[in-house]
């Protein structure tokens, strides 16, 4: 059963459908609130939504999802459906994300950053257990391909300008 209904769409301040429009989202949301963009690397995202009066939010995935934070080294499971309540620095009554301990998938319900900021992020289970990490291990950095064909294009740019520059100082003379 979904925990999304009808009403809660109707109340939202943000929604949107579609992946491409919804990681952006949630990626800035992160940022917003003060958490590393990469907490929620999630995948095929139908939907996600945003009210902002009570800091609600939701994200919709096609299909639960497995994912490895490679520098620390867990893995991680992002169900169907993850809601949870954001404030700054924080995430509170998180649902939809297990994380493997030994051999044990574990609930979490709480994730948050120390103010003034340490470079430690905390992940609280619902029993009171905590594991703490370094924050950079949750941010996502730039894809050096998206960044090598941005300085392509530009680079392509600039010699197309040069190119109609010169054109244009280069004059012809007929004899």
């Amino acid at each position: 059963m979904s925990l999304i209904t009808d009403e809660i769409r109707s109340s939202a301040t943000e929604f949107y459908t579609g992946n491409d429009i919804c990681k952006v989202k949630s990626k800035f949301l992160l940022t917003e609130v003060g958490l590393p963009n990469g907490l929620l690397p999630l995948e095929d995202i139908e939907e996600c939504g945003y009210v902002k009066d009570t800091g609600f939010v939701w994200l919709k995935q096609k299909k639960k999802i497995e994912h490895k934070f490679k520098e620390i080294g867990r893995l991680v499971q992002y169900a169907t459906e993850v809601t949870a309540y954001v404030e700054p620095n924080k995430i509170k009554k998180l649902t939809g994300v297990k994380a493997k301990e030994l051999l044990v998938w574990i609930t979490l319900n709480e994730i948050y950053v120390d103010d003034p900021p340490t470079g430690k992020i905390t992940f609280k289970t619902p029993t009171g257990l905590f594991r703490t990490f370094p924050v950079s291990a949750f941010e996502i950095k730039e894809d050096p391909k998206d960044v090598k064909e941005e300085n392509e294009a530009n680079a392509s740019a600039a010699a197309t300008k040069e190119v109609k520059e010169t054109a244009a100082a280069v004059g012809v003379k007929e004899v």
